[in-house]
């Protein structure tokens, strides 16, 4: 599709995190967004940020081939929808692209829809391709489970949100996000306060389900109780050496999942 350059597309960024190696890096889905904002407005797309902690990662999104990042300055614990807000009233976008969560800090992906909300317009989640754009109204491929797609026609300006069935972001070219403009400005950017009262900890790994018996009659339910549980495989050992129990309890509980 060739780049349409009368519509005025945005795209909202984020600093993400590698879930190997915790390295910064271009949030995945973010770079998607700039992807179809690049397919739709080439060079023209503006990208904006909130917060501004690590610029080198900011300049990656721009040796993808836009021509300017505006950065609104801002510490974690503040509020980027007002911020956004302001941006957004003050230059008017036609349609308004995210990707559906962050990957470092609160992650809600609530943003997108609490911006659609104070701006009055619509929002689309999950799409996968914007097809067209006329001068009133876009046709945009939203992407849904299993593999399938629906086709919708939105009125502009909109809000979206880009899935990762979108198409894969180009590669940056270094020289290309250097010669770009990245420019910082402070903002009227509130603190969170409703963030400022949590507790934040280290997520933990969720406990297994228990099979859930299903009966009709008390009957059933009583008899499902009492009933002895029957042997789901395994090996009975009563020769050997006790190295070779060792092992083969070794082994059991590698494969529950009780040692790692």
């Amino acid at each position: 599709m060739s780049p349409e350059r009368n519509v005025r597309v945005a795209a909202l960024l984020s600093v993400g995190l590698h879930p190997a190696s915790g390295r910064l890096r271009c949030a995945a889905q973010d770079a998607r967004a700039v992807e179809l904002g690049l397919k739709l407005a080439g060079d023209a797309v503006r990208l904006l940020h909130v917060g501004g902690d690590d610029e080198d990662t900011l300049r990656r999104y721009l040796g993808m081939g836009a021509r300017r990042l505006d950065v609104l300055r801002a510490n974690s614990g503040d509020d980027a929808v007002p911020a956004l807000e302001a941006r957004f009233r003050e230059q008017p976008a036609d349609i308004i692209l995210a990707g559906v969560r962050a990957e470092r800090g609160e992650a809600s992906g609530m943003l997108p829809y609490l911006l659609a909300e104070r701006l009055g317009l619509p929002l689309v989640p999950h799409i996968a391709e914007i097809r067209r754009v006329d001068d009133s109204a876009a046709e945009v491929l939203q992407a849904l489970p299993r593999g399938q797609r629906r086709a919708l026609r939105v009125p502009l300006p909109f809000v979206a949100t880009v899935d990762a069935a979108a198409a894969a972001p180009r590669q940056f070219a270094y020289g290309r996000s250097m010669r770009a403009q990245l420019d910082t400005s402070d903002a009227d950017v509130p603190v969170d306060a409703l963030r400022a009262d949590w507790e934040e900890a280290p997520a933990k790994p969720r406990p297994k389900r228990l099979n859930v018996v299903k009966a009709k009659s008390a009957a059933d339910r009583f008899k499902a109780a009492t009933a002895k549980s029957k042997s789901q495989g395994g090996t009975v050992i009563r020769d050997g050496s006790d190295r070779e129990k060792a092992e083969a309890l070794m082994e059991l509980l590698l494969a529950e999942g009780v040692i790692r």
